[in-house]
């Protein structure tokens, strides 16, 4: 009797890391299953910024950016309440929520959250608009984390809500062992020559989708405009 070999395939998709300017990850339906997986370089934190851009027109809560490890499983996370306009932070399972965020549907949005593990204190920054600064938790997060998009993670790489899970478009995903000065992100936010994210960085990017993810053109409508329109003003405000 012959043998007969069974060869599954999986629909993950690996890459090297690779430059994803002017690209988008594509979220374009709800479900449990798909997401994309992000690999960072460093695996001690004492500090965090994460920035990234989303597009989307859910209404009902989301997650935006979930980070676990083998003892927390939100580690780092960043969430989008179903009230609205309100955001949520959570570092190593503590929370801190940000309200009266002038958060639009079927809008592109810049969001940057910044964590410091010496004072504890957490911050949203939407659109280059800062929030108060709030009390979370200190400390540091150690190994084992795994980063991904999409999906909120209830346990560690698993345990999705299908109306957690995200449909949209998001692109310029960066994250840093350090709190960003605030020229920094008004940098990032309108894209003038900001530097790439240390532990993720969008333009040498380590990731891998699982599903039906697609990655697509940003369709821009002239950006180049915004930047001339903000370099003489961030020139001035943050010259030294």
């Amino acid at each position: 009797m012959k043998s007969l070999l069974i060869v599954v395939v999986l629909t993950v998709c690996e890459a090297a890391p690779e430059d994803l300017t002017g690209k988008t990850f594509s979220f374009s339906k709800e479900t449990k299953t798909d997401y994309v997986k992000l690999i960072p370089t460093s695996e001690m934190l004492t500090a965090i910024t994460v920035c990234l851009r989303s597009f989307t027109d859910l209404k009902r809560s989301h997650g935006l950016f979930s980070m676990s490890s083998t003892s927390m499983f939100n580690a780092f996370l960043i969430f989008k309440e179903d009230t609205e306009n309100r955001f949520q932070l959570f570092v190593k399972d503590s929370s801190a929520s940000f309200f009266e965020q002038e958060y639009k549907l079927n809008t592109w949005h810049s969001i940057c959250a910044t964590w410091d593990g010496k004072t504890g204190v957490v911050q949203l920054w939407l659109d280059g608009r800062p929030s108060g600064r709030k009390y979370c938790t200190d400390g540091t997060l150690r190994s084992n984390s795994l980063i991904m998009l999409g999906q909120e993670q209830d346990s560690h790489g698993g345990r999705f809500d299908i109306k957690q899970s995200f449909v949209g478009m998001m692109t310029d995903v960066h994250m840093w062992n350090f709190v960003l000065s605030s020229c920094e992100i008004q940098r990032y936010v309108e894209d003038l020559n900001y530097s790439p994210g240390n532990v993720i960085n969008w333009k040498a990017l380590n990731y891998a989708i699982v599903g039906k993810i697609l990655v697509t053109d940003k369709n821009d409508v002239c950006p180049c405009l915004a930047k001339r329109k903000m370099t003489n003003i961030l020139n001035q405000s943050c010259q030294g």
